[in-house]
Protein backbone atom coordinates (compact mmCIF):
# COMPACT_ATOMS: atom_id res chain seq x y z
CA UNK A 1 0.00 0.00 0.00
CA UNK A 2 1.27 3.31 -0.83
CA UNK A 3 1.88 5.66 1.88
CA UNK A 4 -1.02 8.63 1.95
CA UNK A 5 1.76 12.01 1.65
CA UNK A 6 3.54 9.52 -1.40
CA UNK A 7 0.70 9.92 -3.15
CA UNK A 8 -0.09 13.66 -1.79
CA UNK A 9 3.42 14.67 -2.97
CA UNK A 10 2.72 13.16 -6.19
CA UNK A 11 -1.02 14.61 -7.10
CA UNK A 12 -0.41 18.13 -5.11
CA UNK A 13 2.78 19.10 -3.79
CA UNK A 14 4.98 18.01 -7.27
CA UNK A 15 2.83 19.90 -9.65
CA UNK A 16 2.38 23.04 -7.08
CA UNK A 17 6.15 23.22 -6.82
CA UNK A 18 6.86 22.90 -10.31
CA UNK A 19 4.54 25.61 -11.12
CA UNK A 20 5.73 27.84 -8.90
CA UNK A 21 9.13 27.69 -8.83
CA UNK A 22 9.18 27.10 -12.58
CA UNK A 23 11.65 24.26 -12.95
CA UNK A 24 13.20 23.35 -16.31
CA UNK A 25 13.51 19.76 -15.91
CA UNK A 26 11.29 17.73 -13.53
CA UNK A 27 13.94 16.43 -12.11
CA UNK A 28 15.23 19.55 -10.67
CA UNK A 29 11.75 19.53 -8.45
CA UNK A 30 12.58 19.25 -4.55
CA UNK A 31 11.86 15.53 -3.02
CA UNK A 32 11.59 14.68 0.87
CA UNK A 33 15.11 12.34 0.42
CA UNK A 34 15.34 10.79 4.50
CA UNK A 35 14.73 11.71 8.03
CA UNK A 36 17.36 11.32 10.66
CA UNK A 37 16.30 10.57 14.82
CA UNK A 38 19.22 11.24 16.76
CA UNK A 39 19.01 10.81 20.72
CA UNK A 40 22.12 11.59 22.75
CA UNK A 41 22.71 10.00 26.05
CA UNK A 42 25.69 10.80 28.08
CA UNK A 43 24.49 9.01 31.20
CA UNK A 44 24.36 5.96 29.14
CA UNK A 45 27.80 5.12 29.66
CA UNK A 46 27.02 4.37 33.67
CA UNK A 47 23.76 2.90 32.64
CA UNK A 48 23.13 0.06 29.83
CA UNK A 49 19.45 -0.48 30.60
CA UNK A 50 18.81 3.36 29.98
CA UNK A 51 20.37 2.61 26.22
CA UNK A 52 18.32 -0.40 25.85
CA UNK A 53 15.32 1.58 27.19
CA UNK A 54 16.45 3.99 24.44
CA UNK A 55 16.34 1.38 21.43
CA UNK A 56 13.12 0.02 22.46
CA UNK A 57 11.40 3.31 21.98
CA UNK A 58 13.36 4.77 19.14
CA UNK A 59 12.58 1.29 17.50
CA UNK A 60 8.52 1.94 18.47
CA UNK A 61 8.37 5.40 17.42
CA UNK A 62 10.33 5.13 13.71
CA UNK A 63 9.63 1.62 13.18
CA UNK A 64 12.83 0.39 12.29
CA UNK A 65 15.56 -0.69 14.15
CA UNK A 66 18.04 2.24 15.64
CA UNK A 67 22.20 1.95 15.39
CA UNK A 68 23.94 2.63 18.55
CA UNK A 69 26.20 5.40 18.58
CA UNK A 70 29.64 5.63 20.11
CA UNK A 71 32.72 8.00 21.34
CA UNK A 72 35.11 8.56 18.67
CA UNK A 73 37.57 9.73 21.16
CA UNK A 74 37.95 10.25 24.60
CA UNK A 75 36.97 12.78 26.30
CA UNK A 76 38.35 13.07 30.44
CA UNK A 77 36.71 15.36 31.73
CA UNK A 78 33.11 13.99 31.11
CA UNK A 79 34.33 10.12 31.52
CA UNK A 80 34.32 9.26 28.51
CA UNK A 81 36.22 6.38 26.59
CA UNK A 82 36.62 6.00 22.58
CA UNK A 83 34.30 3.29 21.76
CA UNK A 84 31.36 3.77 25.05
CA UNK A 85 27.23 4.15 23.72
CA UNK A 86 26.54 7.62 23.93
CA UNK A 87 23.24 7.42 21.89
CA UNK A 88 21.24 5.98 19.00
CA UNK A 89 19.91 7.18 15.77
CA UNK A 90 17.80 5.61 12.66
CA UNK A 91 17.34 7.11 9.25
CA UNK A 92 14.03 6.65 7.49
CA UNK A 93 14.00 5.99 3.54
CA UNK A 94 11.50 5.43 1.19
CA UNK A 95 7.84 4.49 2.82
CA UNK A 96 8.96 4.53 6.52
CA UNK A 97 9.93 8.06 5.85
CA UNK A 98 6.75 8.98 4.57
CA UNK A 99 5.04 7.29 7.08
CA UNK A 100 6.74 9.26 10.06
CA UNK A 101 6.38 12.18 8.38
CA UNK A 102 2.40 11.71 7.83
CA UNK A 103 2.27 10.71 11.76
CA UNK A 104 4.97 13.18 12.80
CA UNK A 105 2.72 16.27 11.08
CA UNK A 106 -0.41 15.31 11.42
CA UNK A 107 -0.65 13.19 15.12
CA UNK A 108 2.82 13.85 17.24
CA UNK A 109 2.96 17.70 16.90
CA UNK A 110 -0.99 18.83 17.80
CA UNK A 111 -0.39 16.66 20.79
CA UNK A 112 2.33 18.98 22.32
CA UNK A 113 1.23 21.43 24.93
CA UNK A 114 0.75 24.65 23.67
CA UNK A 115 1.53 24.12 20.20
CA UNK A 116 1.32 26.71 17.54
CA UNK A 117 3.83 25.42 14.90
CA UNK A 118 7.43 25.19 14.05
CA UNK A 119 10.00 28.12 13.53
CA UNK A 120 10.68 29.11 10.42
CA UNK A 121 14.04 29.72 11.19
CA UNK A 122 15.94 26.13 11.37
CA UNK A 123 16.76 25.31 7.77
CA UNK A 124 20.39 25.23 7.32
CA UNK A 125 20.94 27.23 4.54
CA UNK A 126 20.93 24.14 1.67
CA UNK A 127 17.15 22.95 2.16
CA UNK A 128 17.41 20.97 5.19
CA UNK A 129 15.39 21.39 8.47
CA UNK A 130 16.18 20.76 11.78
CA UNK A 131 13.91 20.44 14.97
CA UNK A 132 14.29 19.23 18.24
CA UNK A 133 11.88 17.38 20.40
CA UNK A 134 12.10 17.97 24.24
CA UNK A 135 10.22 14.26 25.58
CA UNK A 136 9.86 10.87 23.60
CA UNK A 137 6.33 10.93 25.29
CA UNK A 138 4.36 12.31 22.42
CA UNK A 139 4.56 9.83 19.99
CA UNK A 140 1.61 7.82 20.78
CA UNK A 141 3.85 4.75 20.13
CA UNK A 142 5.29 5.46 24.34
CA UNK A 143 3.28 4.28 27.28
CA UNK A 144 3.55 7.15 29.49
CA UNK A 145 3.48 5.15 32.43
CA UNK A 146 6.33 2.87 31.22
CA UNK A 147 8.64 6.48 31.19
CA UNK A 148 12.18 5.82 32.70
CA UNK A 149 13.66 9.24 32.30
CA UNK A 150 12.43 11.90 29.89
CA UNK A 151 14.70 11.95 26.87
CA UNK A 152 14.92 14.78 23.92
CA UNK A 153 15.57 13.96 20.46
CA UNK A 154 16.84 15.83 17.02
CA UNK A 155 14.65 15.12 13.81
CA UNK A 156 16.11 16.08 10.40
CA UNK A 157 14.26 16.51 7.22
CA UNK A 158 16.64 16.12 4.11
CA UNK A 159 15.16 17.35 1.02
CA UNK A 160 16.67 17.78 -2.28
CA UNK A 161 16.28 21.57 -1.90
CA UNK A 162 18.71 23.90 -3.43
CA UNK A 163 17.27 27.11 -1.24
CA UNK A 164 15.50 27.04 1.99
CA UNK A 165 12.36 28.71 0.31
CA UNK A 166 12.03 25.67 -1.76
CA UNK A 167 12.38 23.31 1.06
CA UNK A 168 9.82 25.54 3.19
CA UNK A 169 6.91 25.51 -0.07
CA UNK A 170 8.23 21.74 0.10
CA UNK A 171 7.27 20.78 3.78
CA UNK A 172 4.43 23.11 3.97
CA UNK A 173 3.07 21.40 1.18
CA UNK A 174 3.60 17.66 2.49
CA UNK A 175 1.84 19.54 5.70
CA UNK A 176 4.05 20.46 8.10
CA UNK A 177 2.43 22.77 10.67
CA UNK A 178 4.83 25.96 10.19
CA UNK A 179 3.58 28.82 13.10
CA UNK A 180 1.95 31.62 11.24
CA UNK A 181 3.00 35.38 11.96
CA UNK A 182 0.56 37.34 14.29
CA UNK A 183 -1.83 39.56 12.95
CA UNK A 184 -1.30 43.00 13.63
CA UNK A 185 -4.96 44.13 15.76
CA UNK A 186 -6.58 47.33 13.54
CA UNK A 187 -5.81 49.40 16.97
CA UNK A 188 -2.07 48.89 16.97
CA UNK A 189 -2.20 49.66 13.77
CA UNK A 190 -3.88 52.87 13.79
CA UNK A 191 -2.16 54.10 16.81
CA UNK A 192 1.12 53.33 14.84
CA UNK A 193 -0.59 55.57 12.23
CA UNK A 194 -1.41 58.71 14.67
CA UNK A 195 2.24 57.98 16.05
CA UNK A 196 3.89 58.57 12.92
CA UNK A 197 1.50 61.70 11.45
CA UNK A 198 2.77 63.29 15.09
CA UNK A 199 5.98 62.91 14.73
CA UNK A 200 5.93 64.27 11.21
CA UNK A 201 3.94 67.11 12.42
CA UNK A 202 6.59 68.07 15.07
CA UNK A 203 9.46 68.00 13.06
CA UNK A 204 7.66 70.47 10.40
CA UNK A 205 6.95 72.43 13.43
CA UNK A 206 10.48 72.28 14.82
CA UNK A 207 11.91 73.45 11.33
CA UNK A 208 9.69 76.21 10.99
CA UNK A 209 10.35 77.22 14.22
CA UNK A 210 14.21 77.13 14.11
CA UNK A 211 14.08 79.20 10.49
CA UNK A 212 11.97 81.71 12.30
CA UNK A 213 14.39 82.10 14.99
CA UNK A 214 17.51 82.76 12.28
CA UNK A 215 19.34 86.17 12.21
CA UNK A 216 19.09 87.72 9.00
CA UNK A 217 23.01 88.75 7.88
Amino acid sequence: MVPRMKESYKKEAFPALLEKFHYGNVMEVPKLEKITLNMGLGEAKDNTKLMETAVEEMAAISGQRPVVTKAKKSIANFKVRAGMPVGCKVTLRGDNMYLFADKFFNIVLPRVRDFKGVSKNSFDGRGNYSMGVKEQSIFPEIVYDKVDKVKGMNIIFTTSAKTDEEAAALLTLLGMPFEKPIPQRQDDVSADKLRREKGDGEDISQNKAAEKTEIPD
